[in-house]
């Protein structure tokens, strides 16, 4: 059997026109901006101005990421086939990929085998060029700082202490530190500054949690650029930059419709990094869906102790979001990892290692269900799975009251993945509830973090020296309201990523807190996180190119 790479798969597939696409969802044609005949932007006031439709909404989620992988993407999009296959409308929301990772080593985000989104190539590449326009609004905002400063610096802003930086969506880790107005007099007063990448930008948070175009200028205005010598906040509305940088973002704004393998819609729009922010698609893409189809499949960066915790305790009070139901995806061979095992072995059957390593999703699916909402567990397959392997994951899942399903859409599409849509059109056909945060907004900062490394993290406490303390409750007073958004490594509940499974009783030590008022939640850092990545010793760009045809090669 000949086996493809993603690209071959997408490449021999036979994409329908959008506007076929957009129909599956009554979307009137007027309603799209074509960018050629396979993608368009949804121009969301024509589209969803007299929908009255409120649809069901499915977050996939997963097990802490493993190098094993886990295919939470292609679970979604998988799930999204089956759920049409079996006659339900339905549509997947995702985020966009960054050049950064396509280049370097994690590669794209387009899902994989019979299960991804089309043209992957594009999406994966510059697709629409709103992460171009996140870029642009950002160093715009750099540029518009250091003018004001060279211009007689009217609002006293401390050189020292201008914490806006710059942004660039690739990895380059030579960019992480650098000086800035060099050359003398006429380039300005010379300073330090940074790069990050740009889906670490505040930037890219707040378009994915704006509600509308004058919501999106407001929260711009409000990030905080920098401090006065006496520590007063200056805002980006303060230099006037607000309004060039909505007017950058205007077209971005507007959600993206692709299709996948089985032309189905999907939408496709904003990509923030999970870690140091929400790691969700945009909150005007996903209400966009939720009028336009009867089930919308999305998912949360990341594990659920970081990206599903974040979607459920941000995104979704932010935009009154409650999904009616949470899928967990898991591989027998990420859990194998999680149990000890090493990554060279892992063809072969362990029962014992994978045992150890359910201690992991055990944790996930107790975290889930605190909120309130259905739960299930989707098994995305490998061919080196056994039968006895796959049977303790799903008798670990019963004495659990979750339900798991062996989904082979990798290599079938929708088919593999039918009787978990099926289980989630059943459990969904209740009227949806709301969902139960796991903090009250009036919860003060301290005690949201620590109920989130408690309740989610299986810690015994938290811990922070007194330069932290004080700043907690300095913020408290002002910004006690926002949710907290943890900063932490993927790979453990820990702050230890070598530490697997579910570890318990352990401490979490705050090192940083960082104000994002513009996107409306407090940076809680528990770990050193790398802002802006760097390649690896063998980048994934050596292998891209185009051949004698001009089509593209190597890209996965």
């Amino acid at each position: 059997m000949e086996v493809l790479s993603d690209i071959e798969i997408a490449r021999r597939n036979e994409m329908a026109p959008i506007e076929d696409i957009a129909s599956k969802i009554n979307l009137n044609p007027d309603g799209l901006i074509k960018f050629g005949n396979t993608i368009a932007k949804i121009d969301t006031d024509v589209a969803v101005k007299d929908s009255g439709k409120v649809g069901k909404l499915i977050l996939v989620t997963a097990i802490s990421p493993t190098p094993a992988g886990e295919g939470k993407t292609t679970t979604s999009v998988g799930l999204n086939d089956a759920l049409n296959k079996i006659g339900e409308q339905s549509l997947v929301c995702l985020r966009e990929p960054s050049l950064g990772p396509c280049f370097g080593v994690k590669g794209g985000a387009a899902g994989g085998g019979y299960a991804q989104v089309v043209p992957m190539d594009k999406i994966n590449l510059h697709f629409t060029g709103d992460f171009h326009a996140i870029t642009s609004a950002h160093n715009l905002l750099s540029s518009m700082i250091d003018n004001h400063i060279y211009w007689g610096n009217e609002l006293g802003i401390d050189v020292r202490r201008v914490v806006w930086g710059r942004v660039v969506d690739l990895n380059d880790r030579a960019l992480r530190n650098v000086n800035v107005n060099l050359g003398g007099v006429a380039n300005g007063y010379p300073r330090e500054d940074k790069f990050d990448i740009t889906v670490a930008s505040e930037v890219m948070a707040i378009f994915c949690l704006s509600t509308d175009l004058k919501d999106l200028q407001e929260r711009l205005g409000n990030i905080i650029i920098g401090y006065t010598k006496d520590r007063q906040e200056i805002r980006a509305r303060d230099i006037n930059a607000d309004g060039a940088m909505t007017t950058l973002l205007k077209d971005a704004f507007l959600p993206n419709l692709v299709q996948t393998l089985e032309k189905n819609p999907a939408i496709i729009h904003g990509g923030p990094f999970a870690n140091i922010a929400h790691g969700c698609n945009s909150l005007v893409a996903t209400q966009t869906a939720l009028k336009l189809s009867d089930y919308v499949v999305t998912e949360a960066g990341f594990g659920a102790d970081l990206g599903a915790e974040k979607f459920l305790d941000i995104k979704c009070r932010k935009g009154d979001l409650s999904p009616s139901a949470i899928t967990i995806v898991a591989t027998v061979r990420a859990l194998k990892m999680h149990g000890g095992m090493d990554k060279k072995d892992l063809k072969n059957e362990n029962i014992e290692a994978l045992k150890n390593g359910l201690t992991n999703l055990e944790q996930h699916i107790t975290n889930m269900q605190k909120y309130g909402v259905p739960v299930t567990v989707a098994i995305n397959q490998f061919i080196t799975d056994t039968n006895d392997e796959l049977a303790v994951i799903t008798e670990c899942c019963e004495k659990l009251s979750v339900k798991s399903f062996n989904c082979s859409h990798w290599s079938d599409g929708g088919a593999g993945a039918e009787e978990l849509a099926k289980h989630i059109v059943e459990i969904t056909k209740e009227s949806s509830k709301k969902i139960k945060q796991l903090y009250p907004d009036e919860m003060s900062l301290w005690e949201k973090m620590k109920t989130i490394a408690t309740e989610i993290y299986g810690a015994s406490d938290i811990i922070a020296d007194q330069k932290v303390r004080k700043q907690f409750d300095e913020l408290q007073e002002k910004y006690g309201h926002y949710p907290i958004c943890v900063a932490k490594t993927q790979y453990s509940f820990s702050t230890d990523p070598n530490l697997k499974g579910a570890p318990k009783g352990h401490v979490v030590p705050i090192r940083e807190v960082r104000l994002a008022a513009g996107a409306e939640f407090l940076v809680v850092v528990c770990d050193k996180i790398m802002t802006m990545p760097g390649l690896p010793r063998v980048p994934a760009a050596n292998a891209i190119h185009l051949n004698d045809q001009g089509d593209i090669e190597g890209l996965f």
